[in-house]
């Protein structure tokens, strides 16, 4: 087992909270083989992406509160046993309900390592130093999303789309193993009880704090910008500009990249400038390039750059603010580090299914639905940042 802290502990909650993200993004380039195998809609090739977000956002909603009372490590690795079974269904589905549902699965067994792993940070770093080393995990784990779109897009071209989920099965298969043999239980204080009631009492108390409710919205909001992006960008590309899967997967990177410098950033100034003024920036220069971008498209200039050169300063910014608003939503109470964390995780992803959704449903053959999309998330997580600084303004006059 690996110390708390030390090098080999954090890469494995690197692992963990790399696997779903990466399992997300490495079959988008196929959507378009997908749809065309299956001779689905638009809309019914885009449920393998929002249902497997819903499955996200429902399951973190269990994994939070069961880990505050059995511990971390026990309840992850239940997580990666089905994300197995989901891997495995996806890569052998004879039609798109069955691979919705592989990916539902899928999905689901994902989200215990990304919800547990802010958790375990929680467990063991100070509520400052957690927003520091969440943004070290972001960053690191911008590696495997960076580079899943280009792989996914050399599988579907010269294989098959079906590879993609071969793939990500046996990258979960060796991270069970590395759970299994290096990861220790951080989690001493155990809650008593865990049932329905209680979980719903533990959000209910989560959700009356304004202070939660706005760093859990900015980081939802900023988040669904990206998703907005990812589920609009594989169809631009080529449907409307008629470029092959590969080549969005090597323009991606651009976008992961700038996530992963936002990340960096964060992670080295974050504790010195405070959450707050993080979120704060980050979420201005968001909404800053949303609003570029939709001037770029208007005056007529459709080409990848324009796309994914903004989407990289959109994703840098997001890699500011996200990390912070992790942060300050997990401190609220760190005794329920886990209950926080997975209803922050449900927030997270049922507002990106609901935005995934949207822009493959309205999806005309312009780029114009996907801005409007991201043009609204940009905003409304910039609105939602008003909470924790209301808040903390309040109770400083009161102590005052």
């Amino acid at each position: 087992m690996s110390r708390p802290g030390s090098p080999l502990f954090l890469f494995v909650l690197v692992a963990l909270t790399a696997l779903g993200p990466m399992s997300m993004q490495i079959f988008l380039p196929a959507l378009p083989a997908i749809r065309n195998e299956f001779a689905v809609t638009g809309a019914a090739a885009q449920a393998t992406l929002s249902v497997s977000m819903l499955a996200i956002a429902l399951s973190t909603l269990v994994y939070g509160p069961l880990s505050d009372r059995f511990g971390r490590r026990p309840i992850i690795i239940f997580g990666l046993v089905v994300y197995l079974v989901g891997s495995v269904m996806c890569a052998v589905a004879p039609d798109i309900w069955v691979l919705v549902s592989g990916r539902a699965l899928q999905g689901a067994g994902g989200a215990s390592g990304m919800v547990l792993a802010r958790a375990i940070v929680r467990d063991v770093y100070s509520r400052e130093r957690s927003a520091a080393v969440i943004a070290y995990l972001t960053t690191a784990m911008a590696v495997a999303p960076m580079a899943a779109p280009a792989i996914g897009g050399v599988l579907t071209e010269f294989v098959s789309w079906r590879a993609n989920f071969a793939f990500v099965g046996l990258i979960g298969l060796a991270i069970g193993v590395l759970v299994l043999v290096r990861l220790t239980e951080t989690h001493t204080e155990r809650e008593r009880e865990f049932g329905f009631g209680g979980m719903l009492r533990g959000f209910g108390c989560l959700l009356a704090q304004p202070i939660f409710c706005g760093y859990a919205f900015n980081a939802a909001f900023s988040l669904s910008v990206f998703f907005a992006f990812i589920s609009g960008a594989p169809y631009v590309m080529v449907d409307i500009l008629h470029r092959p899967a590969s080549e969005y997967g090597f323009y991606f990177i651009l976008t992961a990249i700038g996530f992963m410098s936002g990340s960096f950033v964060a992670a080295r100034i974050s504790e010195r400038m405070g959450i707050d003024r993080m979120i704060l920036a980050g979420s201005t220069l968001s909404l800053v390039t949303v609003v570029g971008t939709a001037g770029l498209l208007a005056a007529g200039l459709w080409h990848p750059l324009t796309l994914f050169g903004p989407a990289s300063v959109a994703a840098f910014a997001t890699g500011l603010s996200m990390p912070n608003a992790q942060a300050g939503a997990i401190s609220v109470n760190p005794k329920a580090a886990g209950t926080a964390s997975g209803l922050l995780g449900f927030i997270q992803m049922a507002v990106g299914a609901g935005v995934a959704q949207t822009v493959g449903t309205i999806h005309d053959g312009t780029p114009y639905p996907m801005i409007a999309v991201m043009l609204a998330c940009a905003g409304l997580g910039l609105a939602a940042i008003a909470l924790p600084l209301w808040y903390h303004w309040r109770t400083g006059r009161a102590a005052t």
